[in-house]
């Protein structure tokens, strides 16, 4: 299977501090794969410097073999990769109704039909059509999230950089929003990178995952050992027990929130 990100010997430096060393990762197309670490550990970094919103040092970017160059990223690579940030609030304009939220990708990439896509993109993040002309201060963190990630889809990309989804959200709020990632995944086959602190999460969302750890990748390991303990570096042993109900579940079923 072909890579839908490689990247290699990656580095990015900010006043001589070095946020990203040499750091290697490829994902398969297709594939979930999860970034965790503690705070500070460069794992939002890796997700900005693909986006184009942090510098690269050094090192290289492609994206389905296409290599990216510098920190800019044209309307094409926007096109293909998207990402959904932490804070559904933060991330949204606080003056702009969903529906001119989800206009706004549209016009930019110049794509037609916009009515017939925002209902779609709406329907399939579980709102509906009855949210379109509400304001964000009007809509829960759940709901909040479900617009980011319709934003986010309604350009069709097929990678999605999801930077700690659902850490804002309440616990019941995160399980219903990563069941329905799950889902658009599995419809759309997208590929994901997700940065999360909660091994929970990973180990429910992702095949495989890398360890972070100042700036660099300390381990590669697949979900199934990951659950259940063969680790091969203390660091991650003590990720592992540091992270709060680490069990491997199903998440309930999917409501509106």
């Amino acid at each position: 299977m072909t890579a839908a990100l490689a990247i290699d010997n990656l580095s990015v430096v900010y006043d001589h501090f070095h946020a990203l060393k040499d750091v290697d990762i490829e994902v398969s197309t297709g594939e979930s794969f999860g970034l965790v670490g503690e705070s500070g550990s460069g794992k939002s970094t890796l997700l900005r410097a693909v986006a184009g919103l942090a510098p690269v040092s050094g090192g290289s970017i492609s994206i389905h073999e296409e290599p990216l160059v510098g920190s800019r990223r044209s309307k094409a690579f926007y096109r293909r990769v998207q990402m959904v940030f932490q804070d559904p609030y933060g991330s949204l304009h606080p003056r702009q109704t969903v529906d001119r939220l989800l206009l706004e990708p549209l016009a930019i990439h110049g794509i037609a039909d916009g009515e017939r896509r925002i209902s779609r993109a709406l329907d399939e993040v579980g709102l509906g059509n009855g949210f379109r002309f509400r304001y964000p201060h009007q809509l829960s963190g759940g709901q909040r999230q479900r617009v980011a990630i319709a934003r986010a889809l309604i350009v069709e990309p097929s990678i999605l950089l999801l930077d700690e989804p659902t850490s804002a959200l309440d616990a019941s709020v995160q399980a219903e929003v990563l069941n329905l990632l799950e889902q658009i995944r599995s419809e759309r086959n997208l590929t994901f990178v997700m940065v999360s602190h909660d091994l929970g999460v990973i180990t429910h969302m992702c095949e495989r995952l890398a360890v972070m750890r100042n700036g660099a990748v300390v381990e590669r390991l697949s979900s199934e050992n990951l659950a259940k303990g063969a680790l091969s570096e203390e660091y991650t042993r003590n990720l592992m027990l540091a992270s709060k109900g680490f069990v491997r579940r199903g998440a309930p079923a999917e409501t509106v929130s």
